[in-house]
């Protein structure tokens, strides 16, 4: 099955089993002072042995006193680092694939703080308008030293037995920022023109090529579009057209690959794609490249389906077909692909905890992770589950993410499951987060789930609140009880509660036919209230946001928010942060305006109280007193995201 993508192919000397590649991807796993961990391994050779044939590595450090990304990541900026390195190549092909290190430096992109306080490299002293980090221009030595670096971070992967070197020319990083007349301001040798600015990359490849010879196969991962005009800035930057004359350079050069993304840290969307991102999006950067150059091209597409990389490859828009996030979601992608099993696909819903956690886990310490996987960066410890179940009978209440992850945990550790679901479907409020336009992914969710639990023959019995009786029919180890949580509403405010004009965003999300009027007020500005104000401006109302707080979507990680307040910005939606609800009546919604205290009325057909959930844990309540085990799990233990419900409901059932 899926004959193109399962088929060799071949980068410079290396040989490649298939044409699936793992792209480099943050983890936030190496050892505190850069060296290999056990972690790190154990997570590589998860994908190794889930049949990807090649592995691209996160990026390593190449300049270790100022180039760090994050504080757990891998370096090669020492030969003390070899004898650490060689352990990862060795379990990656005993696995039967191939295994190329990234080597880059942040330049202007990296964070002062965890680089010994000191300001970043850089082509020329333009700030990042992301991070807004001190930065310094680099003198012609310090760009040959760090030309020296990049080579002898290169020298020291081959030695350790990697099987290439890619270097990292996309993402804003410091090679990108030396190609880009955005962030390059030169008037030397090194900028000015596209040739001069294409100098540091040829010096690097150049170097790459002296230290280790010809046949060691050498790809650069470059940006090809940053899409400035995304950001207001449509003149600005490396576009389409420059994208691909570097990669003819590249080539000319003598590179063995060129692995296409793109995307700065000002237009991060376009690199590290939201949900609302269709499949295959940017495949026309890739096709652009791949009719230019004859080596091989590897890129990016937020490709999920199988189907839809075999299409690629037989179209010819690519050689080989990358994912980052799609394998930290499923390891097993490709065996389960090549094998036909495609029901059993864990597809990422690109819901970008991965990426906050990993932005945010040197400030927190918390492991960067997975929404739908929890096991993804916690092999070491989590892989392995002890089937000691003996078919002892678990009653779990409530089908949405967190009771069906425990019933597939509980089913694989061989206990037997019994799934009560009050509803006549399952997914809880997965259902709800996936009816706003581009959230249809969440759907992949509940799919993946309700199809691992039929193959295993677990049973969930739809439209059932069980009573005790019930449940000592069952005669139970354990009660899961996932109920949920409810959202607060009508009956905050006087002469709200019946009134058919007032609704939840989940009677809104739930409605077979559109709310009454034209003109909706949604109050509150969390992403719930947003993805609502988009479902209902969607349908061409006139919709108003109002938000207490001094900041319209607080606590919403920034990538989500932006792709959400642009989808609201285009259908014409109003917003209004530091408005207090004060009442509602009739159809008049009366807020306070925080600056200075006016009353301020907001007429409305529909109005939407999206203020937050309470835990539904009544039921748990009540069967505490009857029953010895009683584990209350997601929404109904408290509000969070999928990852935190997915999560509770995976260690309750391994911690049985």
């Amino acid at each position: 099955m899926f004959e193109k993508l399962f088929s060799p192919g071949r980068i410079g000397k290396m040989e490649v089993p298939n044409r699936v590649v793992m792209t480099a991807m943050g983890n936030h796993l190496a050892s505190n002072d850069g060296s290999m961990s056990e972690d790190t391994l154990s997570f590589y050779e998860a994908r190794a042995k889930g049949g990807v044939g090649l592995i691209i590595t996160e990026c390593v450090i190449v300049d270790y006193d100022r180039g760090k990304g994050n504080m757990r990541q891998l370096a090669a900026s020492d030969d003390k680092f070899i004898e650490g390195l060689k352990l990862l190549p060795r379990r990656v092909h005993a696995a039967g694939a191939k295994l190329v290190g990234q080597i880059y430096h942040p330049g202007r992109q990296g964070i002062s703080p965890i680089n010994s306080n000191l300001p970043m490299a850089a082509p020329s002293e333009v700030e990042c308008q992301a991070v807004h980090q001190p930065v310094y221009a680099m003198s012609p030595p310090q760009i040959a030293e760090m030309v020296g670096r990049f080579a002898a971070a290169a020298r020291r992967l081959k030695a350790a037995g990697f099987d290439g070197v890619e270097i990292h020319g996309a993402h804003g990083y410091l090679v990108n920022q030396f190609l880009s007349p955005y962030t390059n301001r030169r008037d030397d040798d090194y900028g000015g023109t596209p040739e001069k600015r294409m100098r540091f990359l040829e010096e690097i490849v150049a170097a790459v090529r002296r230290d280790c010879g010809p046949d060691f196969p050498l790809l650069v991962r470059l940006t090809v579009d940053e899409f400035l005009g995304a950001v207001g800035q449509p003149d600005q930057g490396l576009r389409l057209s420059d994208g691909v004359a570097i990669a003819k350079r590249l080539e000319a050069l003598g590179v063995d690959a060129i692995d296409v993304s793109c995307g700065i840290y000002e237009t991060m969307n376009v690199s590290w794609e939201p949900m609302s991102f269709k499949q295959g999006w940017k495949t026309h950067l890739a096709a652009a490249v791949k009719a230019a150059v004859s080596v091989p091209v590897i890129a990016v597409s937020v490709v999920r389906d199988p189907a839809f990389a075999e299409k690629l490859l037989a179209d010819g828009t690519v050689d080989f077909v990358g994912s980052a996030r799609q394998h930290y979601s499923d390891p097993q992608w490709s065996r389960k692909a090549s094998s036909g099993n495609l029901k059993s696909l864990r597809r990422c819903i690109s819901c970008l905890y991965c990426m906050q956690m990993l932005m945010e886990a040197d400030i927190t310490g918390a492991d960067v992770g997975c929404s739908v996987n929890v096991v993804a960066g916690r092999e070491k410890d989590l892989s392995a589950l002890e089937p000691n179940g003996g078919g002892r009978a678990v009653a779990v209440i409530g089908a949405g993410p967190a009771g069906l992850e425990a019933a597939r945990i509980l089913a694989l550790r061989k206990f037997r499951p019994v799934v009560f679901e009050r509803r006549q479907r399952v997914g809880g409020q997965l259902a709800f987060a996936a009816a706003p336009p581009g959230k249809e992914k969440i759907n992949w969710l509940t799919e993946y789930l309700t199809n691992e639990l039929s193959a295993m023959g677990v049973e969930i019995r739809l439209g059932a609140e069980p009573a005790a009786a019930d449940l000592r029919a069952l005669d139970p180890v354990a009660i899961i009880v996932a109920t949920g949580s409810v959202p607060l509403g009508p009956g905050m405010f006087a002469g709200t509660v019946g009134d058919p004009r007032i609704q939840t965003p989940w009677q809104v999300l739930e409605a077979t036919s559109p709310p009454p009027g034209n003109r909706s007020v949604v109050v509150g500005s969390g992403l719930t209230g947003l993805e609502t104000a988009h479902f209902l401006a969607a349908q061409g109302r006139e919709v108003s946001v109002y938000e207490m707080a001094d900041e319209i979507g607080p606590g919403i990680f920034f990538q989500n928010l932006i792709d959400t307040m642009t989808h609201l910005g285009e259908r014409g939606a109003k917003l209004f942060p530091a408005h207090r609800l004060k009442s509602i009546q009739g159809g008049i919604a009366t807020f306070e305006r925080l600056p200075d205290g006016a009353a301020v009325e907001a007429p409305f057909d529909h109005l939407v109280l999206a203020l937050g959930a309470k835990p539904e844990n009544a039921l748990a309540e009540s069967l505490k007193g009857d029953f010895g085990n009683v584990i209350v799990v997601g929404d109904a233990l408290k509000p969070g995201r999928i990852r935190h419900a997915v999560a509770d409901g995976f260690m309750a059932a391994r911690g049985l």
